[in-house]
């Protein structure tokens, strides 16, 4: 790798909300949805993307190879133990890449060799060197990552760490595995390790951070003033437990206090609002209001004091403008004497691949919504379109919902539901329309998974708003998510609990097989 390639000119933002944001429970995102994210990240102008665990299952190959397709610009790599098997299938997953990597990682702190791995410091080292060594044979993208690194020897880290990079590592991670470090520490091991390893100019440094004690961002960026140069994040902080480094945190951070740090990522910072929309439906996991950057009261003034102060001057009260992180105004931007063209130019201006989509379909649908709305929203229109893209060749399809409710009779559904192509019918009553229309679906389907989680958010104000709902059900072990969207809050669950159950057959046939170690 060049000397220019790894100068501490900006940092790089390595995201990973494909493989460790999707390993939080009910995070699942099929292949489709997949590509949609990672072209998201790529007009985020992120550098590298982890794309999956490719040895995990054959579902993962594909949808790391897929991905790997789709993308020109950033590195895409996939995640390999120390096995010949991992790093075999790694490496034929992103051998059609424009660029690609690999992110190989062992674990290296004491616990997880005597109760994990049940290996000696000695057997750990050959195991790492043989795994680079192996990799730097295909590609010249190879990660490293010492696994729990912050509960590590750091003079055993930098007797492994000399002999991965001669190996042919060019970056080097030191992942806060458990969120067990706090800044000062975790800023004091890289710089303790990067004076001992010999050759640690050449590597590009990387800080890969969990949130169990809150301290994600502060830690990567404690990292980032000792000498790292990249930092592994996830859209809206997703991943497992407490979550990762959220990506837009650490941006926007490094973006607003570069008097403090002097150097910046090159996100484009006005794709972080509809990348971190666009994985909340794609998940169906509703932000909370006060999220830091994205968050609905994140530029939100209610004491009268800011309000004062913020009409007088935006900085008394804002260190970030929200037309910086692409925040829209949510403005009527189009409406029923609207043309296709017009429909097709805002949507590529909220970040949506077009090429990717039916548009015709999509501008039928906001004509129709046109007519059941006074005042159409960008997010209106971003539902929308997500919406259509969710039923495309789905095995489960709702044609048809009839719901009766009154004083006398119990809540009544009548369920017209393709599966495989063939139309059944049926109707159940419940304890309200939505468990009615919930129990009919499921005698159709001839399926009962447990719903674990039902929410419901109005996109936009006002009563004919489109209405978000989203559910979380779990069969057999397997949890997934389901997303539905409507002015009718009803046919907006149904349409939920159908992509739920799309979404739980897929994961059932692909089968994936529980894997013991599950990253950095």
């Amino acid at each position: 790798m060049a000397t220019e390639d790894i100068g501490s000119d900006y940092v790089r933002i390595f995201d990973t909300t494909l493989r460790d944001g999707e390993q939080s429970p009910g995070a699942t995102m099929n292949v489709a949805e997949k590509i949609a994210i990672a072209r998201q990240l790529e007009r985020l102008n992120v550098d590298v993307v982890e794309a999956g665990f490719a040895a995990s299952s054959e579902g993962d190959f594909e949808s790391v190879r897929k991905v790997a397709q789709a993308l020109t610009t950033p590195v895409v790599l996939s995640l390999a133990r120390t096995r010949e098997l991992d790093v075999d299938r790694a490496l034929a997953a992103v051998d059609k890449a424009r660029n690609p990597g690999i992110h190989i990682f062992i674990a290296t702190s004491d616990i997880h060799l005597k109760y994990k791995l049940q290996m000696n410091r000695e057997e750990v080292l050959t195991a790492a060197v043989w795994a680079v060594a192996r990799a730097a044979r295909h590609l010249s993208h190879i990660e490293f990552s010492c696994e729990d690194a912050s509960r590590s020897d750091w003079d055993y880290m930098v007797s492994l760490l000399r002999e991965v990079v001669a190996a042919g590592a060019t970056v080097i991670n030191l992942p806060d595995t458990t969120g067990h470090a706090i800044p000062e520490e975790y800023g004091r091991m890289f710089s303790y390790i990067r004076e001992r390893v010999p050759g640690a100019e050449r590597v590009r440094w990387s800080a890969h951070c969990h949130n169990d004690l809150g301290m994600a961002v502060a830690n990567s960026l404690a990292a980032v003033k000792n000498g790292v140069r990249q930092v592994e994040c996830t859209i809206n902080g997703i991943g497992e437990r407490a979550g990762n480094t959220s990506m837009e945190e650490v941006v926007m951070a490094l973006r607003t206090r570069k008097d403090l740090f002097g150097i910046e990522s090159r996100v484009n910072t006005r794709q972080i609002y509809p990348a971190s929309r666009l994985l909340c439906q794609v998940i169906g996991w509703p932000l909370p209001p006060n999220k830091p950057i994205v968050g609905d009261n994140a530029f939100a003034h209610e004491a009268g004091i800011h309000q004062d102060g913020v009409l007088k001057h935006k900085l008394t009260y804002e260190i970030m403008k929200p037309e910086d992180v692409g925040i829209p105004s949510n403005k009527l931007v189009l409406g029923k004497h609207s043309g296709r063209h017009a429909f097709v130019d805002r949507l590529n201006h909220l970040g949506v691949d077009t090429a990717a989509i039916d548009v015709n379909k999509a501008f039928a649908e906001f004509k129709a919504l046109c007519d059941k709305k006074k005042v159409v929203y960008d997010d209106d229109l971003l539902a929308l379109v997500t919406e259509e893209s969710r039923r495309a060749g789905d095995y489960y399809e709702l044609a048809g919902l009839s719901v009766s409710s009154s004083n006398g009779a119990p809540p009544r559904a009548e369920i017209v539901l393709r599966v495989g192509g063939q139309e059944r019918r049926g109707a159940a009553v419940g304890d309200g329309m939505v468990d009615a229309c919930y129990k009919a679906i499921y005698q159709l389907a001839g399926v009962q998974p447990v719903l674990e989680r039902y929410a419901v958010k109005a996109i936009t104000g006002g009563t004919d708003a489109l209405g978000e709902v989203s559910c979380l059900v779990r069969q057999g072990g397997l949890t997934v998510p389901g997303q539905g969207a409507h002015s009718d809050i009803v046919m907006a669950s149904a349409l939920a609990l159908v992509n739920a159950l799309n979404r739980l057959r897929l994961g059932m046939r692909n089968n994936p097989q529980p894997i013991d170690e599950e990253g950095p």
